[in-house]
């Protein structure tokens, strides 16, 4: 098996047991140590470009993605009654972390939530679907939030995020914390 054209190999006489890999733009780039064999080499590239791969889908899942894992939160908090019929990844929210319109029942994810933890933006989902059953963001659409469980670490991990970047949460999780 050859290389691909978007993995770089590099050795290093350094190092002595450990492979590692990372993404550098547009490139896989693995690191082994200079006395692998080139088959071995070429397992552990496999091994750690996989290995990559899959990681950043599970930290970036496509809309289809999401639109499963928002059917699946739905059911396991909101007792199956918060129905989306879509949900994608959008890059013009910078000012709130995601959006739902109850009018055709989409809702909408900043991409600056790729990346965090799976939890985290399980509460953003649950967050956007409970206003599938409440519109605003009093006591009944806090109690259906509340239901998921790590409501009050992911509102903390968004505040420090924000607080971190020096931006203004967004209003709501401002209300919250006032």
């Amino acid at each position: 098996m050859g290389v691909r054209q978007d993995v770089e190999v590099r050795r290093s006489k350094r190092r002595r047991r450990t492979v590692s890999a990372y993404r550098d733009g547009e490139r896989i780039v693995v690191l082994v140590p200079a006395s692998l064999s080139r088959a071995e080499e070429a397992d552990w590239v496999e091994k750690m470009v996989a290995r990559l791969e899959r990681s950043e889908r599970r930290r970036n899942p496509s809309d289809d993605d999401l639109l499963a894992r928002a059917r699946l939160l739905s059911d396991r908090y909101l007792g199956g009654i918060a129905v989306p019929e879509s949900v994608r990844w959008v890059d013009n929210q910078n000012a709130r972390w995601g959006s739902c319109t109850p009018g055709d029942r989409s809702i909408r994810l900043s991409v600056r939530l790729q990346g965090m933890p799976s939890w985290v933006v399980d509460y953003v989902m649950v967050h956007e679907l409970a206003h599938l059953i409440e519109a605003g963001h009093d006591a009944r659409f806090w109690a259906w939030v509340d239901r998921y469980p790590h409501t009050e670490r992911a509102k903390g991990y968004l505040l420090g995020w924000s607080a971190a970047a020096r931006v203004d949460p967004p209003a709501s999780m401002q209300d919250e914390v006032d």
